[in-house]
Parts: C-alpha cells; sequence; structure tokens
C-alpha cells in the first residue's frame, strides 16, 4: 500500500475534523495541510478562536492537543480539483475512518469536497445526515483560487457549534 501525500491526523475523541478534497502542490511539496501562503485555513482556524495563535501549517500535529484532526478525500493524489483523476475521491475509506474514530464534526473545507462524500449538492452550514454519530458541516473553502466565493461566517457558525 503506498503511503498518502499527506498522513491522517485523527484519533478518538477529537471534536472536529477537517476535511478537503486533495492536497495542493504547495501542501504537497511542504508535507504539511494547507501550505499555500494565499490559503486562509490557518488564519481563519485563529480568527474564529479554535486555535489559541495562529498555527504555521508545519505545526499541524498540535492540532490533535485542541481537539482538531484532519484528513482529505484523495489520499494518494494531490493538485487542483480539475486535475485530479474521476477515481481520486475514496468516500467509503473516508466513512470507515470516521465512523473508527467518531468526532464530534466532520466539516468539509469546499463544496466540492462536501458533494462528492454526500453524493450530493450541499450548502453551508450543518448537515442532516450523519457518519455514525459525526455531524457533518459545509465551509466555504480557504483556498485562494476560491476567494471569490470566501466567507467567514459559516467558519464562525462552526466554531460556535463546536464549543456549543
Amino acid at each position: 500500500m503506498r503511503e498518502p501525500i499527506l498522513p491522517d491526523l485523527l484519533q478518538p475523541g477529537l471534536q472536529l475534523v477537517f476535511c478537503g478534497t486533495a492536497a495542493g502542490r504547495r501542501s504537497a511539496q511542504a508535507g504539511a495541510y494547507y501550505a499555500h501562503p494565499g490559503n486562509m485555513f490557518w488564519r481563519t482556524l485563529h480568527a474564529v478562536q479554535l486555535t489559541p495563535r495562529l498555527f504555521a501549517p508545519a505545526e499541524y500535529p498540535r492540532l490533535p492537543a485542541l481537539g482538531i484532526g484532519l484528513t482529505d478525500l484523495a489520499k494518494h493524489h494531490m493538485g487542483n480539483d480539475d486535475e485530479l483523476p474521476r477515481d481520486a475521491f475514496d468516500v467509503e475509506a473516508l466513512r470507515r475512518r470516521i465512523a473508527q474514530h467518531a468526532p464530534g464534526v466532520l466539516a468539509f473545507t469546499s463544496k466540492a469536497a462536501a458533494r462528492a462524500a454526500l453524493g450530493r449538492p450541499a450548502g453551508y452550514g450543518l448537515q442532516a445526515e450523519r457518519i455514525g454519530e459525526t455531524r457533518l458541516f459545509v465551509l466555504p473553502s480557504p483556498s485562494g483560487q476560491a476567494r471569490g466565493h470566501w466567507d467567514q461566517a459559516p467558519w464562525q457558525a462552526l466554531a460556535d457549534l463546536v464549543r456549543a
């Protein structure tokens, strides 16, 4: 079995797991999630107070201490969504990982990730379905390429939900 581009950051007891589509090229090169300087992920985690300070992408292994994990739908492919092969997303493997670790919330970091995982288009916010006991939440993409669709409000709503 080949190694994933980025390792999952999953363990039992997490409050929140973020799930993207696949590692971008910069993230794959850096060996760190959301590593492109134009990506809003780390700044937003701090802005909505999910992290006590601004973390650098290379510090991602520290997130479980805050109750946060990371994964992607495509563990063996990298690049923009439009560059990925049709079979890049392994939804069943994601479902198994989430059922095994049972985080409180699984947050998709784009509508594309949510659509792939749910098998349907999804609006931002809390979704009706679950994976086991894990609630599902859809967020606007923090990617710099998606800046025209950026809205921090759903990220704040997620942070409020996790803290409640």
